[in-house]
């Protein structure tokens, strides 16, 4: 029988690389069957001997009484999932003449074989797919609860298959039907719809409008107050007041959420993603990592917000280890060998009680902290870390006038209106930088667009002087100060906006 070749895919990290399925079909003179893969497959891949037999034989269909050899090629790559049953399924029918190799040229196969021959999902689709376009192929194959996945990549004919009788049915008649489609337009405008609203909060005018300021330039910000004073309301809410996703950040964050699992059934991420981690998170499951390296939670936050309650909670370095994906927007894990690169451009939304007990400072109920019990629960965040959060605001308690007001402040419509329009003048500008919002802006970029007249310079230098605030924190509030002038529609940086943004540091006195 002669040598028959099938297409699939490995996805490594969040990127795929294309893996060539060799089936050799050999008699081997006795009644005893072989059925060997080989080119480095891990535990799932192995098992995948008997999940294709099974899933072959009761489809009706006849395998192969004689010697079978699997090859996944390039041999010196780890082949990890399950993935590969597909393309293995039918490489074996086909090298026993029941489908022509001319039928599989230019595509590509994915999907998992239950006992019976029916299909079941795999992760990494949208990667899978996203190389295979790349790569000049023409259709792709995959599980009926793939299909949408596979269709967001334009220019590429995704067919979806529930068994493997209906997927060679496909390859015999040539593709003869038309091949899945989505409307992605449709989907990421569901997407800016939510059943959340900034005017449910009430009071907290102020917190409002430092999350507003950070919305508007992707500033980081630590919301610190009492339990029951709102910070988790206030920060779920930060989505309602962000820009919505557009296609290429939707596509970005598909492919990261593929990778793991967590596609919606619509087939793409059409919403700004919103994670809020437990502080008994390890280092791992925040930053990724793991034997074979898997996104965590600041990748599965990229282009949406990561919210972390109890700052003070999680491990020191657990949290330390957040200092490099703040910085530069990715993250980098490094194994024997490999290494790979997770992407990480969040918003950094932190919340904190003020004390161990929760209410110092507070107008309701006493505090039973001492000072130096205060001093070491604060300290439990470091400087530098500290320094990486442009806006730390005080989100206070409510009284009861306030909570029993049927006053509502304003939607969240309105918030984003201001927002997009700050976000507008922040493009235009910082096109030539390759970045897209204020807190991005490195320190060339800042000397450029966060020139001060001599009077505010000499006003910013004393306030860091006097406050003692490191150059990191220099850069912050000018940064910070840059977003509230755009909101203002202000060209120059003012007084009134260095005041505002110096405000915004109050934890910066412990240090």
């Amino acid at each position: 029988m002669p040598l028959f070749r099938t297409l699939t895919s490995a996805v490594y990290g969040i990127e795929a690389s294309l893996i060539e399925v060799e089936v050799d079909i050999k008699s081997n003179g006795t009644e005893t069957q072989v059925f060997s893969v080989v080119g480095l497959p891990d535990a799932a891949v192995r098992e995948s001997r008997e999940r294709i037999r099974s899933a072959i034989t009761n489809s009706g269909l006849e395998f192969p009484p004689d010697r079978i050899t699997v090859n996944l090629a390039p041999g010196d790559v780890r082949k990890e999932g399950t993935g590969f049953d597909l393309p293995i399924a039918l490489g074996i029918l086909g090298a026993s003449g029941k489908i022509q190799q001319q039928q599989l040229k230019d595509v590509l196969l994915l999907g998992e074989l239950s006992l019976d021959g029916r299909l079941r999902p795999v992760r990494g689709v949208l990667s899978s797919a996203i190389k295979a376009r790349s790569s000049q192929i023409q259709r792709i194959v995959v599980p009926y609860e793939n299909s949408a996945e596979a269709s967001v990549v334009q220019e590429l004919q995704a067919y979806p298959v529930k068994t493997l009788i209906e997927a060679i049915e496909l390859i015999r008649r040539n593709f003869d039907r038309k091949p899945m489609q989505i409307n992605c337009k449709e989907i990421l405008e569901q997407g800016s719809k939510y059943n959340i609203d900034f005017s449910e909060v009430k009071g907290q005018l102020q917190a409002k409008r430092a999350l507003e300021i950070a919305a508007a330039g992707g500033h980081n910000i630590l919301l610190i107050g009492p339990p029951g004073s709102g910070k988790t309301m206030l920060a779920r809410r930060l989505l309602t007041i962000l820009p919505p996703l557009n296609f290429d950040e939707a596509l970005e964050v598909t492919q990261i959420h593929s990778v793991v699992g967590l596609v919606n059934g619509k087939g793409l991420v059409s919403k700004r993603p919103f994670r809020a981690p437990h502080h008994t998170t390890s280092e791992a499951g925040l930053i990724g990592g793991g034997s074979s390296p898997r996104p965590g939670e600041v990748s599965l936050a990229h282009h949406g917000v990561l919210f972390l309650d109890e700052l003070p909670e999680f491990s020191r370095s657990t949290i330390e280890a957040l200092r490099q994906p703040i910085e530069d927007g990715c993250v980098t894990i490094s194994r024997a060998n490999t290494s790979l690169t997770f992407p990480s451009k969040f918003m950094l939304v932190a919340a904190m009680n003020p004390c161990p007990c929760g209410y110092y400072g507070s107008k309701l109920r006493s505090c039973r902290c001492s000072s130096a019990q205060i001093q070491r629960y604060i300290h439990k965040i470091s400087g530098p870390l500290l320094d990486r959060i442009d806006i730390h605001i005080e989100v206070p308690a409510l009284c009861l006038e306030e909570y029993s007001s049927s006053f509502k402040g304003e939607t969240s419509s309105q918030i984003r209106s201001r927002v997009n329009q700050a976000r507008s003048v922040q493009l235009e500008r910082l096109t030539s930088e390759k970045i897209y919002c204020n807190a991005q802006m490195g320190s060339s970029a800042i000397k450029r667009f966060c020139q001060l007249n001599e009077q505010n310079k000499k006003l910013l230098e004393n306030s860091i002087q006097r406050l003692g605030l490191s150059a990191r924190a220099y850069d912050r509030i000018l940064r910070v100060s840059r977003t509230i002038a755009d909101l203002a529609g202000h060209s120059q940086i003012l007084a009134e906006h260095i005041y505002e943004a110096i405000q915004y540091r109050s934890l910066d006195q412990y240090w």
